[in-house]
């Protein structure tokens, strides 16, 4: 159940500064975080003081980190943050002591700081879009891709692990479903060594049934939507880390919710969530698909 101290917050999209916002938070009352912060110097959101338009991407990074060590605060010990970040290039010649044209690295510097701030990164995720929007650039290949970064607060955490489709031959050398007999299979041990040829066979068709631990290029492409936002990502790149990162019955957050999409996703799930948006464009832009949502489930 939610905690008493969220009673206030929990279901709803809140308007206003993130870092503000959190500070009237509870410490350890959030399960999990999904989220994807402004970009720098990509989008104009039209609010004053917004993250993503400081003259220097060193501040971006350190305004970013800030909200993050005020996240850490409020995530519970167990709890997971997942987070989606993409890259640019300089534009001027030698901003921030880079050469024009550069790839800035954003996200790498993001999650440097990230760990040097405490927080424990378990994975580097490639999000991978096969319907990426073609440039117009011709000294460099077109980007398709971006990362998503997933960090835990503490050394054991809530994690559930996903399945994906697994087709390959060589089964029996991958990690096999669980015996239900009284001995275990340690995880990555085969059982070839020990089960005859063809209960080996039999665990080999399981596993291609089953699948196999997801790994982490996930193929997704993006999708069209059609209110006024501009950077809304899509629902399957948000359903396995709400899945794997957080309990039935939990609070899942996004502290820069935009169009509502990672409320939704939790809500479908089964698991409760708490947005924050500067925007008050996009605070009822999500309330109202949430309202929608809720009345073709009614």
């Amino acid at each position: 159940m939610p905690s008493p101290l969220l009673a206030g917050f929990t279901d709803r999209i809140l308007g206003g500064d993130a870092r503000s916002i959190l500070t009237t938070f509870p410490a350890n009352s959030i399960d999990c975080i999904v989220t994807s912060p402004p970009y720098w110097q990509q989008r104009d959101y039209g609010v004053s003081g917004q993250l993503g338009h400081e003259a220097m991407f060193t501040d971006y990074v350190d305004n970013l980190c800030g909200v993050f060590d005020e996240i850490k605060r409020v995530l519970k010990p167990t709890g997971t943050a997942w987070v989606n970040l993409g890259d640019t290039y300089t534009t001027k010649q030698r901003r921030n002591g880079m050469p024009t044209k550069c790839l800035l690295q954003l996200p790498s510097r993001f999650a440097l700081e990230m760990t040097a701030r405490g927080w424990t990164l378990r994975n580097e995720i490639i999000w991978h879009k096969p319907n990426c929007m073609p440039e117009s650039a011709k000294d460099r290949f077109t980007t398709d891709f971006e990362k998503l970064y997933f960090f835990t607060k503490s050394p054991r955490y809530y994690f559930r692990q996903q399945l994906e489709a697994f087709r390959s031959k060589d089964g029996l050398k991958r990690r096999l479903p669980r015996s239900s007999g009284k001995k275990k299979q340690r995880y990555g041990e085969t059982r070839s060594s020990v089960i005859s040829p063809k209960a080996a066979a039999t665990s080999h068709r399981r596993i291609l049934k089953l699948g196999r631990n997801k790994r982490c290029v996930w193929m997704i492409p993006t999708r069209p939507f059609a209110g006024n936002h501009f950077a809304t990502f899509p629902p399957a790149l948000i359903e396995t880390p709400i899945k794997a990162g957080c309990p039935k019955g939990g609070i899942v957050l996004d502290p820069f919710m935009g169009s509502g999409t990672t409320a939704l996703v939790a809500w479908s799930l089964g698991r409760h969530f708490i947005g924050i948006d500067l925007n008050p464009a996009y605070v009822q832009m999500a309330s109202e698909r949430l309202a929608e949502a809720a009345q073709i489930a009614a």
